[in-house]
């Protein structure tokens, strides 16, 4: 069995080309963006989710759904390299990061979303809560093999060790089950909630081993003054931050990721689950209130 379905990609232009020969890691073409967008509806759209399901939506699950959205509107994003040739992913994987907490020791680890664009948005909650907490309470045998053999590598090693190892999953396509790598630990795109340390706009390096070409960093929900109507009015804004690899991601595929995100997230009850067709909430605690850092 591969390490990922993939079909090759054909008709590649002349700019893609030059693009992937002129970097040859995800280090040099990195591109950077932010688009600031109103939340005042998706807080609404949080919180009468949560009050209908009681299940405990957050920013995060909006913003996983909507990145699943746009890569099956551009599924030329949701792609890797191999051989400086560009191949298209079967399958829409959404990672987002985790962190770990052991004896002092901070760790971040991705959890998946497999077909999140098939999904709900109670399925996306339910699956990414159900990860989290295997990662959290280390109930995910496969990364915490790998997580064991990272840990007895000498240091000198680590360079050629996580070269080595994109090389064969990705770069050959190799099923590394057996050595204890997880399949497609980190998908098609990761998201990781900088807003939850109070930022309100950080750009996250791309990490050439994971060979994921969209980073996107949601920041705090601050309030501030917006325009509406002609007039000045109190209103919830969020930047999503976005890093993504150039060589195979350009302005056009950029525009659509970021027009399906503002579509979405600022008309979400129209482009969301619809809450009359979800299944209400069983007797329960009561759900807490929404937070801004989602």
């Amino acid at each position: 069995m591969a390490h990922l379905e993939l079909i090759p990609k054909d008709n590649v232009s002349s700019f893609r080309k030059l693009a992937i020969g002129s970097w040859k890691t995800a280090y040099d073409p990195t591109v950077y963006g932010t688009m600031t967008m109103r939340m005042d509806k998706a807080l609404a759209y949080i919180e009468a989710f949560r009050q209908k399901t009681g299940i405990r939506l957050t920013v995060t699950h909006l913003l996983a759904k909507a990145m699943a959205e746009a890569l099956r509107r551009c599924p030329d994003a949701n792609a890797i390299l191999r051989f400086n040739r560009i191949y298209l992913r079967k399958r829409i994987t959404i990672s987002t990061l985790v962190v770990q907490t052991d004896g002092g020791k901070v760790d971040l680890t991705a959890a998946k979303i497999e077909d999140a664009e098939q999904k709900s948005l109670r399925e996306i909650a339910a699956e990414l809560e159900a990860a989290v907490q295997n990662v959290r309470q280390r109930k995910d045998e496969a990364l915490e093999k790998s997580k064991g053999t990272i840990h007895a590598l000498p240091y000198a090693f680590l360079n050629f060790f996580t070269w080595l190892i994109s090389f064969f999953m990705y770069t050959l396509n190799w099923d590394m089950t057996w050595a204890g790598m997880p399949r497609d630990a980190f998908g098609s795109a990761i998201i990781t909630n900088v807003g939850s340390l109070g930022l309100d706009t950080a750009y996250v390096p791309l990490v050439p081993y994971t060979r994921v070409p969209i980073f996107i960093a949601p920041g705090a929900i601050k309030d501030a003054p917006v325009v509406e109507d002609g007039k000045v009015v109190p209103g919830k804004l969020m930047n999503v931050n976005a890093s993504f690899d150039h060589r195979f991601i350009d302005g056009f595929h950029a525009s659509i990721l970021a027009k399906t995100f503002r579509e979405m997230l600022e008309n979400p009850f129209e482009h969301f689950d619809k809450l009359d067709d979800v299944a209400p909430a069983v007797p329960a605690e009561a759900t807490p209130p929404v937070s801004a850092a989602g």
